[in-house]
Protein backbone atom coordinates (compact mmCIF):
# COMPACT_ATOMS: atom_id res chain seq x y z
CA UNK A 1 0.00 0.00 0.00
CA UNK A 2 1.86 3.05 -1.27
CA UNK A 3 2.52 5.74 1.32
CA UNK A 4 1.48 3.64 4.33
CA UNK A 5 3.88 3.68 7.25
CA UNK A 6 5.01 0.30 8.44
CA UNK A 7 3.52 -0.99 11.66
CA UNK A 8 6.41 -0.36 14.01
CA UNK A 9 6.42 3.39 13.35
CA UNK A 10 2.96 3.70 14.90
CA UNK A 11 4.43 3.03 18.35
CA UNK A 12 6.87 5.91 18.05
CA UNK A 13 4.04 8.45 18.01
CA UNK A 14 3.93 10.56 21.20
CA UNK A 15 2.57 8.61 24.18
CA UNK A 16 1.40 5.65 22.08
CA UNK A 17 4.04 3.21 23.37
CA UNK A 18 3.34 4.22 26.98
CA UNK A 19 -0.41 3.76 26.55
CA UNK A 20 -0.01 0.47 24.76
CA UNK A 21 2.35 -1.06 27.31
CA UNK A 22 0.12 0.13 30.15
CA UNK A 23 -2.84 -1.55 28.49
CA UNK A 24 -1.02 -4.76 27.60
CA UNK A 25 0.36 -5.29 31.09
CA UNK A 26 -2.75 -4.34 33.07
CA UNK A 27 -3.53 -7.76 34.51
CA UNK A 28 -7.07 -9.17 34.42
CA UNK A 29 -8.38 -6.16 32.49
CA UNK A 30 -5.95 -6.84 29.63
CA UNK A 31 -7.19 -9.27 26.96
CA UNK A 32 -3.54 -10.01 26.18
CA UNK A 33 -3.05 -11.32 29.72
CA UNK A 34 -6.24 -13.35 30.01
CA UNK A 35 -6.59 -14.65 26.42
CA UNK A 36 -3.62 -14.32 24.07
CA UNK A 37 -0.72 -14.99 26.44
CA UNK A 38 -1.96 -18.22 28.07
CA UNK A 39 -2.81 -19.76 24.68
CA UNK A 40 0.56 -18.66 23.28
CA UNK A 41 2.58 -20.06 26.19
CA UNK A 42 0.69 -23.34 26.10
CA UNK A 43 1.32 -23.69 22.39
CA UNK A 44 5.07 -23.02 22.70
CA UNK A 45 5.79 -26.14 24.71
CA UNK A 46 9.42 -27.08 25.37
CA UNK A 47 11.98 -24.46 24.29
CA UNK A 48 15.15 -25.77 25.94
CA UNK A 49 18.14 -25.37 23.66
CA UNK A 50 16.23 -23.57 20.90
CA UNK A 51 17.43 -20.51 18.99
CA UNK A 52 14.44 -18.16 19.05
CA UNK A 53 13.54 -15.30 16.72
CA UNK A 54 10.77 -12.92 17.81
CA UNK A 55 9.34 -10.68 15.06
CA UNK A 56 7.58 -7.50 16.13
CA UNK A 57 8.77 -8.20 19.65
CA UNK A 58 7.59 -4.94 21.23
CA UNK A 59 9.10 -4.61 24.70
CA UNK A 60 10.19 -8.28 24.47
CA UNK A 61 8.17 -9.25 27.53
CA UNK A 62 8.26 -12.89 26.41
CA UNK A 63 12.07 -12.95 26.20
CA UNK A 64 12.75 -13.48 29.89
CA UNK A 65 10.17 -16.27 30.01
CA UNK A 66 11.92 -18.03 27.13
CA UNK A 67 15.39 -17.49 28.57
CA UNK A 68 14.30 -18.76 31.97
CA UNK A 69 12.85 -21.83 30.24
CA UNK A 70 16.27 -22.62 28.77
CA UNK A 71 16.21 -21.36 25.19
CA UNK A 72 19.70 -21.21 23.70
CA UNK A 73 19.37 -17.67 22.33
CA UNK A 74 16.77 -14.95 21.82
CA UNK A 75 16.77 -12.30 19.08
CA UNK A 76 13.92 -9.81 18.92
CA UNK A 77 13.23 -7.49 16.00
CA UNK A 78 10.92 -4.48 16.05
CA UNK A 79 10.37 -1.46 13.83
CA UNK A 80 9.73 0.94 16.71
CA UNK A 81 12.66 2.76 18.30
CA UNK A 82 10.64 3.24 21.50
CA UNK A 83 9.93 -0.48 21.76
CA UNK A 84 13.52 -1.46 21.00
CA UNK A 85 14.77 0.87 23.74
CA UNK A 86 12.28 -0.57 26.24
CA UNK A 87 13.18 -4.13 25.26
CA UNK A 88 16.94 -3.70 25.51
CA UNK A 89 16.58 -1.98 28.88
CA UNK A 90 14.59 -4.97 30.14
CA UNK A 91 17.08 -7.48 28.69
CA UNK A 92 20.23 -5.77 29.96
CA UNK A 93 22.52 -8.39 31.47
CA UNK A 94 20.75 -11.34 29.84
CA UNK A 95 21.53 -13.50 26.81
CA UNK A 96 18.74 -11.86 24.84
CA UNK A 97 19.04 -8.94 22.46
CA UNK A 98 16.74 -6.81 20.33
CA UNK A 99 17.47 -4.98 17.08
CA UNK A 100 15.49 -2.39 15.16
CA UNK A 101 14.19 -3.75 11.85
CA UNK A 102 10.93 -3.97 9.94
CA UNK A 103 9.30 -7.38 9.62
CA UNK A 104 8.99 -6.94 5.86
CA UNK A 105 12.79 -6.62 5.49
CA UNK A 106 13.73 -9.73 7.46
CA UNK A 107 16.15 -12.26 6.01
CA UNK A 108 18.58 -14.75 7.50
CA UNK A 109 20.66 -17.72 6.32
CA UNK A 110 19.14 -21.22 6.30
CA UNK A 111 18.92 -23.00 9.67
CA UNK A 112 19.59 -19.79 11.65
CA UNK A 113 16.73 -20.45 14.09
CA UNK A 114 14.73 -23.32 15.57
CA UNK A 115 11.64 -21.38 16.65
CA UNK A 116 10.05 -18.23 15.27
CA UNK A 117 7.45 -16.40 17.33
CA UNK A 118 5.42 -13.30 16.63
CA UNK A 119 2.77 -11.85 18.90
CA UNK A 120 0.20 -9.45 17.47
CA UNK A 121 2.40 -8.08 14.71
CA UNK A 122 1.54 -9.76 11.39
CA UNK A 123 -1.72 -7.83 10.96
CA UNK A 124 0.50 -4.77 10.41
CA UNK A 125 2.08 -6.47 7.38
CA UNK A 126 0.48 -5.82 3.99
CA UNK A 127 1.86 -8.88 2.16
CA UNK A 128 2.41 -11.71 4.59
CA UNK A 129 3.41 -14.54 2.25
CA UNK A 130 6.94 -13.25 1.47
CA UNK A 131 7.53 -12.81 5.20
CA UNK A 132 6.39 -16.35 5.97
CA UNK A 133 8.51 -17.70 3.11
CA UNK A 134 11.58 -15.93 4.52
CA UNK A 135 10.86 -17.39 7.94
CA UNK A 136 10.46 -20.87 6.49
CA UNK A 137 13.85 -20.48 4.82
CA UNK A 138 15.64 -19.43 8.01
CA UNK A 139 14.34 -22.30 10.16
CA UNK A 140 16.15 -25.55 10.77
CA UNK A 141 14.43 -28.77 9.64
CA UNK A 142 11.62 -29.48 12.07
CA UNK A 143 11.61 -25.84 13.16
CA UNK A 144 8.35 -24.17 14.16
CA UNK A 145 6.55 -20.87 13.86
CA UNK A 146 3.96 -19.74 16.41
CA UNK A 147 2.19 -16.43 15.89
CA UNK A 148 -0.86 -14.51 17.01
CA UNK A 149 -2.80 -11.72 15.32
CA UNK A 150 -5.85 -9.64 16.12
CA UNK A 151 -8.80 -11.86 15.25
CA UNK A 152 -10.33 -11.23 11.80
CA UNK A 153 -13.69 -10.60 13.47
CA UNK A 154 -12.13 -7.40 14.84
CA UNK A 155 -9.93 -6.39 11.92
CA UNK A 156 -12.88 -6.55 9.51
CA UNK A 157 -14.66 -3.51 10.95
CA UNK A 158 -14.11 -0.67 13.40
CA UNK A 159 -17.23 0.05 15.44
CA UNK A 160 -15.82 3.34 16.71
CA UNK A 161 -16.69 2.35 20.28
CA UNK A 162 -13.79 2.97 22.66
CA UNK A 163 -15.35 1.97 25.99
CA UNK A 164 -16.44 -1.52 26.99
CA UNK A 165 -18.49 -2.78 24.07
CA UNK A 166 -21.82 -4.56 24.36
CA UNK A 167 -21.99 -5.67 20.72
CA UNK A 168 -19.65 -6.33 17.80
CA UNK A 169 -20.13 -5.70 14.08
CA UNK A 170 -18.53 -7.86 11.39
CA UNK A 171 -18.55 -6.23 7.95
CA UNK A 172 -16.68 -6.62 4.64
CA UNK A 173 -15.26 -9.80 6.12
CA UNK A 174 -14.19 -11.39 2.83
CA UNK A 175 -12.51 -8.25 1.51
CA UNK A 176 -8.78 -8.35 2.26
CA UNK A 177 -6.98 -5.08 2.74
CA UNK A 178 -6.10 -2.13 4.97
CA UNK A 179 -8.38 -0.91 7.73
CA UNK A 180 -7.63 2.40 9.44
CA UNK A 181 -8.85 2.99 12.97
CA UNK A 182 -8.28 5.17 16.01
CA UNK A 183 -6.39 3.16 18.60
CA UNK A 184 -4.21 4.00 21.59
CA UNK A 185 -4.50 7.70 20.84
CA UNK A 186 -3.37 7.45 17.22
CA UNK A 187 -4.47 6.31 13.78
CA UNK A 188 -3.27 2.80 12.97
CA UNK A 189 -3.49 0.66 9.84
CA UNK A 190 -4.25 -3.03 10.25
CA UNK A 191 -4.43 -5.38 7.28
CA UNK A 192 -7.52 -7.54 7.38
CA UNK A 193 -7.42 -11.21 6.36
CA UNK A 194 -9.85 -14.03 7.03
CA UNK A 195 -8.85 -17.08 9.05
CA UNK A 196 -8.72 -18.97 5.77
CA UNK A 197 -6.36 -16.36 4.30
CA UNK A 198 -3.90 -16.85 7.16
CA UNK A 199 -3.99 -20.65 6.84
CA UNK A 200 -3.48 -20.51 3.08
CA UNK A 201 -0.57 -18.08 3.43
CA UNK A 202 1.08 -20.34 6.01
CA UNK A 203 0.76 -23.52 3.95
CA UNK A 204 1.73 -21.86 0.65
CA UNK A 205 4.94 -20.75 2.37
CA UNK A 206 5.90 -24.37 3.00
CA UNK A 207 4.67 -24.90 6.56
CA UNK A 208 2.42 -27.71 7.67
CA UNK A 209 -0.34 -26.40 9.93
CA UNK A 210 0.03 -27.87 13.41
CA UNK A 211 -2.41 -25.75 15.42
CA UNK A 212 -5.16 -23.17 15.05
CA UNK A 213 -6.59 -21.57 18.20
CA UNK A 214 -8.88 -18.65 18.96
CA UNK A 215 -7.43 -17.99 22.42
CA UNK A 216 -10.47 -18.55 24.62
CA UNK A 217 -10.16 -16.76 27.98
CA UNK A 218 -8.23 -18.51 30.74
CA UNK A 219 -10.48 -18.41 33.80
CA UNK A 220 -7.58 -18.70 36.25
CA UNK A 221 -6.23 -15.31 35.13
CA UNK A 222 -9.33 -13.27 35.99
CA UNK A 223 -8.67 -13.10 39.74
CA UNK A 224 -12.29 -14.05 40.43
CA UNK A 225 -13.80 -11.29 38.29
CA UNK A 226 -16.82 -13.18 36.95
CA UNK A 227 -18.22 -10.18 35.05
CA UNK A 228 -14.99 -9.63 33.13
CA UNK A 229 -14.77 -13.35 32.36
CA UNK A 230 -18.33 -13.33 31.03
CA UNK A 231 -17.50 -10.35 28.81
CA UNK A 232 -14.42 -12.04 27.38
CA UNK A 233 -16.36 -15.21 26.60
CA UNK A 234 -18.54 -13.31 24.12
CA UNK A 235 -16.26 -12.72 21.14
CA UNK A 236 -12.85 -13.93 19.89
CA UNK A 237 -10.16 -11.26 20.05
CA UNK A 238 -7.09 -13.21 18.92
CA UNK A 239 -6.13 -15.86 16.40
CA UNK A 240 -3.15 -18.19 16.94
CA UNK A 241 -1.52 -20.31 14.24
CA UNK A 242 1.37 -22.71 14.53
CA UNK A 243 3.25 -24.37 11.69
CA UNK A 244 6.20 -26.68 11.22
CA UNK A 245 8.92 -26.86 8.62
CA UNK A 246 9.49 -30.36 7.25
Amino acid sequence: MTGTKRGGSFYDAPQVAERYLGHRHSGASSPNHVMEEPAFLEELGEVTGLRVLDLGCGDAAIAQVLLDAGCRSYLGLDGSAAMVDAANAALCGTAGRVEMADIEDFSAPPSSFDLVVSRLAFHYVEDIEPVLAALHGCLSPGGRIVFTVVHPVLTSHDSGVRDKRTSWVVDDYFLQGPREREWMGGTVTWFHRTIEDYVVALTRSGFSLSSLRECAPCEARFAGDADELARRLRVPLFLLLSGMRA
